[in-house]
């Protein structure tokens, strides 16, 4: 019996979130469209380049700036490569930067915050200060001053974008565990011989996500936005490479000549994929909400 007792529990909670994520997209037809959307942008990121009818870096001149048709979709750019097959596969490319910018400037960020909300001291105005010097500058300004720098590489690109994201959650998680340390289950579970550090971690950090959620929707919109804005200047991605921004750009040299397709497409992905992230926003906040779970 007590062999099993482990699995059954982990049955339970497994059973509980899922009837908890079944009821928060029930009760919310927004989120539930949301979900469905978010879904949808991510098979395409996953799918993708498995679903491209043609080779996105496939050049033929005979079918350059081709209308959209049967046998393109999406018509094709002045190479004669197929615009449907590039959008497809740079929604993995544009998925992954803003992915991979806000996991890290999550966790750097809300372990800052944490640690200065709760700590206080040095440490939180260590924290204030780090964090008012990168809002100082424009965001997007620093995200160009530091891939200028450092090279257009997707890397930096990833680095650059978290870089510029950190202040939100380190002032978030700042604000909602300083708000927290001095609650009553705080002063319980401390009575009960927690230390310091496992109160943060167990008791206050998780009932500090909800908000984050929200900001963690906003900043991947954010960072799908600030990618492609670097590229469409020349500082993000490197042709040919299939990305959004590189789209746009290359598609607005040929709006006047009537190639209207180039630009418009991608810019439907791009506004399409943001557009899923802050509708997500309120649905993740219901999800992880602990109050919710009643």
């Amino acid at each position: 019996m007590s062999q099993s007792s482990p699995s059954v529990q982990t049955g339970l909670r497994i059973t509980r979130a899922l009837g908890h994520a079944r009821y928060a997209l029930a009760a919310n037809p927004v989120t539930l469209c949301a979900v469905l959307l978010f879904m949808f942008v991510l098979g395409c990121a996953i799918f993708g380049p498995m679903l491209a009818p043609y080779d996105p870096l496939q050049t033929n001149g005979a079918m350059a700036l081709k209308a959209p048709s049967w046998q393109h979709w999406f018509g094709t750019d002045q190479l004669g490569r197929d615009v449907f097959s590039r959008v497809l596969v740079a929604a993995r490319l544009d998925l992954t930067i803003a992915f991979s910018a806000v996991i890290i400037a999550f966790i750097i960020g809300s372990t800052m915050g944490a640690v200065a909300g709760f700590f206080g001291g040095w440490s939180d105005l260590a924290v204030s200060r780090v964090c008012d010097t990168i809002m100082a500058f424009p965001l997007f300004v620093l995200a160009m001053g530091i891939v200028a720098a450092a090279g257009n590489s997707v890397i930096n690109i990833v680095y650059a974008t978290a870089l510029i994201n950190i202040p939100f959650y380190a002032r978030m998680a700042r604000a909602e565990v300083n708000v927290r340390r001095n609650a009553g289950f705080v002063h319980a579970a401390r009575l009960a011989g927690n230390s310091e550090w496992r109160l943060l971690a167990v008791h206050i950090f998780p009932n500090t996500l909800p908000p984050m959620m929200v900001q963690v929707s906003l900043n991947l919109g954010w960072a799908i936005l600030n990618a492609a804005g670097l590229s469409f200047i020349g500082l993000g991605v490197r042709p040919p490479d299939a990305e959004w921004g590189i789209m746009v750009a290359e598609g607005a040299n040929f709006i006047v000549s009537g190639e209207w397709w180039m630009a418009l497409f991608p810019g439907a992905a791009l506004m399409l994929a943001v557009f899923s992230f802050n509708l997500l926003g309120d649905g993740l906040r219901d999800l992880v909400d602990p109050q919710k779970r009643t």
